[in-house]
């Protein structure tokens, strides 16, 4: 039987480069994905940009206001509640789209979606996590932004959606769980840490223990479990790393090779920004697809995070991390 076709609901008004590059992403999604695309926001910011010939899987649903960075989530939904990232959400809830992407405020884009289609039992918050180090693509990190002074019980989640996200998205069958620490041994790390360890140790994953930053690029980890906190630290210094080393080869070498060595470099150190591999991570743990782009996405990474919705939709993300908590509850009697 083929595959059915999805509906996806994008927030036009969010991100750094919205709504142009959104809708010129939009654009290229509609025209490589076979999906009917919504476009939310401003009607007549959208048709200024989309193009005379428009695509038939492509429609719009106006909304009024953007929840921006600088809004607290909570507070900007009650002073926006016709806001883009609300609509696109709610669109969900009302059973006219399967999804929603955003490259606007995490935060807004994590409360929206916790209002219009609350979370899976067993977690109190979505998680972020994915690939995030062009070194080992098929590394996933999680949580990295979304969650901070994480309890060991929501890290034991964390684990068990990254195990997910990596069965799906990168292929392996057993993925490797490691718990990010300051040394291997059972003993090292924070109490948050060591309170974990135990847990993971029981759950029934592959989990190989306490790992260090540097096994990270050494692809000795495929789930790195950690703190939000740290993990959006981790994050972005990785991708500052690149851009430094980017900047100081400029002044090392000639410009033509010193643009190629940029931009390896860049794409090593970092993926969601530079184009083209998944454009965003899902909100893990959430009882429904929501993908959540970089705010400085261009037009391609945007149709990657539309692409990576209709990949999540297709192989089931949500009724698999549902089923996978279940297991994991039922191993350690949590229920």
């Amino acid at each position: 039987m083929p595959e059915m076709r999805h509906n996806i609901a994008l927030d036009v008004m969010g991100g750094d480069h919205a709504p142009d590059e959104i809708v010129l992403g939009a654009v290229k999604a509609a025209q490589a994905e076979d999906i009917n695309l919504l476009l939310v926001g401003d009607r007549d910011e959208i048709e200024r940009i989309l193009p005379d010939n428009r695509l038939e899987n492509i429609s719009i649903v106006p909304s009024y206001g953007v929840i921006t960075e600088d809004d607290h989530p909570l507070e900007g939904m009650k002073r926006k509640p016709e806001a883009s990232i609300i609509v696109a959400a709610g669109l969900v809830r009302e059973g006219l789209a399967h999804a929603y992407v955003s490259m606007g405020s995490t935060g807004a884009t994590m409360a929206a979606g916790i209002m219009a289609l609350g979370t899976l039992d067993g977690i109190d918050r979505p998680a972020l996590g994915g690939p995030f180090l062009g070194l080992v693509p098929n590394t996933t990190i999680i949580d990295i932004g979304s969650n901070v002074d994480s309890k060991p019980s929501q890290l034991l989640s964390y684990g068990v959606l990254g195990s997910v996200f990596a069965k799906l998205f990168s292929g392996l069958e057993s993925p490797r769980v490691g718990l990010l620490s300051v040394g291997s041994e059972k003993t090292k790390g924070n109490r948050q840490v060591r309170e974990t360890y135990d847990m993971f140790k029981e759950s029934g994953l592959n989990f190989i223990g306490n790992i260090e930053g540097i096994d990270i690029p050494m692809g000795n980890v495929d789930v790195v479990v950690c703190d939000g906190f740290v993990g959006n630290i981790l994050m972005k210094y990785t991708e500052g790393l690149g851009i430094a080393f980017a900047d100081y080869i400029k002044t090392r070498i000639s410009p033509e090779l010193a643009f190629e060595v940029g931009a390896l470099l860049s794409e090593l150190t970092n993926l969601t920004n530079y184009g083209a591999h998944l454009g965003g991570s899902p909100l893990l743990g959430l009882n429904g697809v929501g993908i959540v782009g970089h705010g400085r996405s261009h037009s391609d990474s945007v149709a990657a995070a539309v692409s990576l919705a209709k990949v999540a939709l297709d192989r089931g993300l949500v009724p698999l991390m549902r089923d996978e908590l279940a297991n994991i509850r039922q191993q350690l009697k949590m229920d």
